[in-house]
């Protein structure tokens, strides 16, 4: 009874370190991700935002994540979707360009949401360059925001902690059974040795 019940605990400590191995693997890509993500970010070729409002659905839903690259504003058009900086909110806004007039050394848009009845309170002036969605993933933004609340992001560490704890225990060597075969003598578990020929069957 006793050796089937650490048979058992054996096949489950094997399983829980099954598992830690790919969570490690797991949070190993996740890590290169991150790594990529907020170095692209941080060099300006992209710039990830989450979607806080519905003002562009159901083109673009409330907790989606758009991923932003930069755009040359001469080569924007109307009709086209961009994210541009919003004085009043202090957020970016991603809105439909329903207007855009070159103004100096800066260009002035105009932009609505799908979703809104009238355009947006005032136009936009930004330089060369804009922001605009180049991927769409739908619901990941939501996820982001649920994944880094304290309330998530604590139990959750903790649980990875504990099993990466437990991939990374070494392997214990397994036992034989009943030590009792080895005293016996018996032939499958004692290491034999060729017995000494007499001295004049040696070939010298």
């Amino acid at each position: 009874m006793l050796g089937l019940l650490c048979e058992k605990g054996q096949l489950m400590i094997q399983l829980l370190r099954s598992i830690g191995n790919i969570v490690l693997w797991i949070v190993a890509a996740l890590g290169v991700v991150c790594a990529l993500v907020w170095g692209a970010t941080a060099m300006g070729f992209i710039k990830p935002l989450i979607v806080i409002s519905g003002s562009m659905e159901p083109g673009i839903m409330t907790g989606d994540l758009l991923v932003d690259t930069p755009r040359d504003t001469a080569t924007l058009e109307v009709g086209e979707v961009a994210s541009i900086y919003s004085d009043v909110t202090g957020n970016i806004v991603t809105h439909r360009v329903v207007g855009i007039e070159a103004s100096g050394d800066q260009w002035s848009i105009r932009m609505q949401g799908d979703a809104n009845d009238s355009e947006d309170g005032a136009p936009y002036l930004v330089g060369d360059t804009v922001l605009q969605p180049a991927i769409q993933l739908p619901g990941v933004g939501y996820a982001i925001v649920t994944l880094t609340k304290p309330s998530v992001a604590i139990p959750l560490a903790m649980t990875l902690v504990a099993f990466l704890g437990i991939a990374l225990l070494p392997a214990s060597e397994r036992r034989p059974r009943h030590r009792d075969q080895l005293e016996t003598g018996n032939e499958s578990h004692v290491d034999a040795t060729p017995a000494p020929q007499p001295e004049s069957t040696l070939v010298r």
